[in-house]
């Protein structure tokens, strides 16, 4: 697939190579990036699937004369000014897709059933492109190196850990990355010093009892009723074990004791999901999620069996980064850009905390919704990322690397 562009003066669309990249104005450039972003939306590919969203990334950055290499398989890595003497620094975009049924009914639905760009990782992509093309133009102008990242396998894959494993912040000195957020105003994002998206993890809890017909319930032992009450046991985790300062998150997200009307089963299973405003008060949390698990299993004279899984640590912007990118911010968006209303940390995770493990850098949620379909919050079937977006934190991206700003 060539990259295309629209120009100004032109309806038709023109073959873009590295001689003609210069040619081309910041409009046009968002014009490609914006259909680059529908044309992903419709091939959306789940985390460790994204070959052809990775076939279409190189191939672009091929034509546009940036070098690149694969990175976690179907991940890539390229630079820009790779000899500029100023401090390396990368931008992140993630790129795959989750498994869910599109219900939108816009004109670049996604062509796979069962699955979608429900969390605008097409726009992210899509947004470091048009920055990207930009950078290319400006190259000679940029302070230092800037290390593009694609990323694969966001959504619980890991991707940005295989990534960090494959030499993808080699020679880079800071990282920004960015999340469009549909429950934030179009115009308004957070950068904070700190914690900016939680930590979290999930569990499976097996809840072993004795089966029977439902008329000799004193000849069973029951896991349904078992599950019912650790769900509610385990409410209590956050209310009466915790400091209220200590911002957690536990639910349990399903019951799973499948039988027939008048069979009591031998089994229940539930599962859940955990978030904490910071990693320090994991084991605590994982700790109670068994013991309260077990002592009212037992209590009801079942057994339970707890597995838990650790998935991401809370994102923890560095100041320094954090500030650079408030700054970029508010040159972009006006003095008013600050979302004072949203608390933080978004209780949602990313792991793009990886990267702030390993160097400083800095994430921004940045707001969606501009009362014209786009509220629709980020993991549902009827979610759409706006394409406005695109030309905004394109710009951001620019002045976070020193590049000239567009028009």
């Amino acid at each position: 697939m060539r990259v295309t562009f629209f120009y100004a003066h032109h309806v038709r669309m023109a073959d873009i190579r590295e001689e003609t990249l210069a040619q081309a104005t910041w409009a046009s450039l968002v014009e490609s990036a914006v259909m680059l972003r529908h044309d992903l939306h419709r091939h959306p590919e789940l985390a460790w699937q994204e070959r052809r969203t990775a076939s279409v990334i190189r191939e672009r950055l091929s034509a546009a004369g940036i070098q690149w290499r694969a990175c976690a398989d179907t991940g890539t890595a390229a630079v820009i000014a790779p000899n500029a003497a100023g401090a390396p620094i990368a931008l992140r975009a993630d790129i795959d897709a989750l498994p869910l049924h599109e219900a939108t009914n816009l004109s670049h639905t996604s062509t796979l059933s069962g699955c979608m760009h429900a969390c605008g990782h097409d726009g992210h992509t899509a947004t470091l492109f048009a920055a990207l093309w930009w950078l290319k133009q400006h190259e000679s102008q940029l302070p230092g190196p800037v290390t593009l990242l694609f990323q694969p396998a966001e959504e619980g894959g890991h991707g940005a850990r295989k990534m960090i494993e494959d030499g993808a912040l080699e020679g880079v000195s800071k990282i920004y990355g960015w999340h469009n957020w549909p429950a934030i105003p179009f115009g308004k994002a957070v950068c904070p010093d700190g914690a900016v998206m939680a930590a979290n993890g999930t569990f499976e809890i097996q809840l072993i009892g004795q089966g029977g017909h439902a008329s000799q319930p004193e000849l069973c032992r029951d896991p349904v009723l078992a599950a019912s009450a650790v769900t509610l046991a385990l409410q209590q985790i956050v209310s009466r074990h915790l400091r209220p300062q200590d911002a957690a998150v536990v639910s349990v997200t399903s019951i799973d004791a499948k039988s027939a009307d008048t069979i009591i089963p031998d089994t229940a299973r539930l599962s859940g999901s955990i978030r904490l405003a910071h990693d320090g008060i994991r084991a605590r949390v994982e700790e109670l999620i068994t013991s309260i698990s077990q002592d009212t299993a037992n209590a009801y004279g079942v057994r339970a069996e707890v597995k838990l899984f650790p998935r991401y640590g809370a994102t923890i912007n560095h100041a320094s980064a954090a500030a650079n990118y408030r700054h970029a911010l508010e040159a972009e968006f006006g003095a008013s850009w600050h979302s004072r209303d949203t608390a933080m940390p978004i209780m949602a995770s990313e792991d793009f905390s990886y990267y702030l493990n390993v160097i400083p850098g800095a994430y921004a949620l940045v707001g969606a919704d501009d009362n014209n379909g786009h509220a629709a919050p980020c993991h549902s079937p009827r979610y759409d990322f706006n394409d406005n977006l695109i030309r905004h934190m394109g710009r951001v991206y620019a002045r976070l690397a020193g590049a000239p700003i567009p028009e």
